[in-house]
C-alpha cells in the first residue's frame, strides 16, 4: 500500500489535533496536582452524605480553604486544599468525628512543589535534546534526529492538550505520574521511529537500491507497520485492563500512558516518515 501518497491525511489529522490541543491549553490550562502546586490531598469515605457546596462551607468554618472536591467511582471523595500537616490533621479530625474513613493523604510544601515542577520540565527538555543527539549520531544525519524529535513533541503536545480537556471536565490532574507517562511516551515514539528510519537508511545506502526517498520510505512503512502495531497492542491491552480495574491513584496515569502509546505508534510511522520524505525533498530542491 502506498502510505506516502496519502501523507496529507496524516498532516491534516495531526494539524487538527495540535490546534485542538493548543486551544485547550490556552482556554482551560492544566489542573496541576499537589505534587507541583503544594498543599494537601486527602481521599476519604465520608460518614455522612451531603452536597459538595455544603461540605466546602463546613470545612471553611474550621479554617480550610478547599480548592476541589471530586467524587470517585468507589464512593470516596478526593479533597484538595491549601495548607500542610496542621490543616490536614484538622480535616482528618473533621471526618473521623462524622464516622468517616481516611483512605490516603499527601502533603507537599509549596516551595518543594515548584522546584519539582521545574525539574520535571527540565527532565523532559533534557530527554528530547539527548534523543536528538543520539539519533543524529546513530544515523549520521541531523535531519533524522530533527524529524524524530518533531514527532515526539507532537505526541507530548497532544497528550498535554488531552489532559487540558480532561482536567476541565473530569478534574484530571497533571502530577509527577503524568511526567512519567510523558517521558514514556517519548520512548515509545522514538523506539518505533528508529526501527523504521533504520530500514530507510539501510535501503538508501545499499549499492543495489536505485529507489528515491519516497519509494524507500513507503517500502519501510509496509515492512514495519504490522510489527509496530502488534507491539503496541500488547501494551494497549495491559493499560486498558489497568484503567478498568485500578483505583483512583493510578487511573489518570494509566490513561496518560494509553494515550501516549497510541500517539507514539501513530506518529512514528504515519507522521515521522512522511515528514522525513518532505524534509529531504525540500533539502534536495534547495541544493
Amino acid at each position: 500500500m502506498n502510505f506516502i501518497k496519502y501523507r496529507f491525511i496524516s498532516f491534516i489529522l495531526s494539524g487538527l489535533l495540535i490546534l485542538a490541543s493548543i486551544y485547550g491549553l490556552i482556554r482551560f490550562g492544566l489542573v496541576l496536582g499537589v505534587d507541583f502546586t503544594g498543599g494537601s490531598l486527602v481521599e476519604v469515605l465520608p460518614g455522612q452524605e451531603q452536597g459538595q457546596e455544603k461540605l466546602k462551607e463546613d470545612l471553611g468554618e474550621i479554617g480550610l480553604t478547599v480548592s476541589q472536591i471530586q467524587q470517585t467511582g468507589g464512593g470516596s471523595l478526593l479533597i484538595r486544599f491549601e495548607g500542610g500537616w496542621e490543616e490536614k490533621d484538622r480535616l482528618v479530625d473533621f471526618f473521623q468525628a462524622r464516622g468517616g474513613q481516611i483512605l490516603r493523604d499527601e502533603t507537599v510544601g509549596p516551595t518543594f512543589g515548584q522546584e519539582l515542577f521545574k525539574k520535571a520540565l527540565l527532565a523532559i527538555g533534557l530527554t528530547i535534546i539527548l534523543i536528538l543527539i543520539f539519533i543524529a549520531w546513530r544515523f549520521g544525519d541531523l535531519n533524522f534526529g530533527i524529524v524524530a524529535v518533531a514527532a515526539m513533541i507532537h505526541d507530548n503536545l497532544i497528550l498535554l492538550g488531552a489532559f487540558s480537556f480532561l482536567g476541565r471536565f473530569l478534574s484530571a490532574p497533571v502530577d509527577s505520574l503524568f511526567i512519567t507517562a510523558a517521558l514514556t511516551t517519548l520512548a515509545t515514539s522514538v523506539y518505533d521511529t528508529v526501527v523504521t528510519f533504520g530500514y530507510i537508511r539501510d535501503r538508501l545506502q545499499s549499492s543495489f537500491s536505485g529507489q528515491d526517498i519516497e519509494a524507500t520510505a513507503n517500502e519501510a512503512i509496509n515492512a514495519t507497520v504490522v510489527r509496530n502495531i502488534n507491539n503496541s497492542w500488547t501494551i494497549v491491552f495491559m493499560l486498558v485492563a489497568i484503567l478498568l480495574l485500578c483505583g483512583e491513584t493510578v487511573r489518570w496515569f494509566s490513561l496518560a500512558l494509553l494515550i501516549g502509546t497510541i500517539l507514539g505508534t501513530y506518529s512514528s510511522t504515519f507522521l515521522a516518515v512522511p515528514l522525513l520524505v518532505v524534509w529531504q525533498k525540500i533539502r534536495k530542491r534547495g541544493r
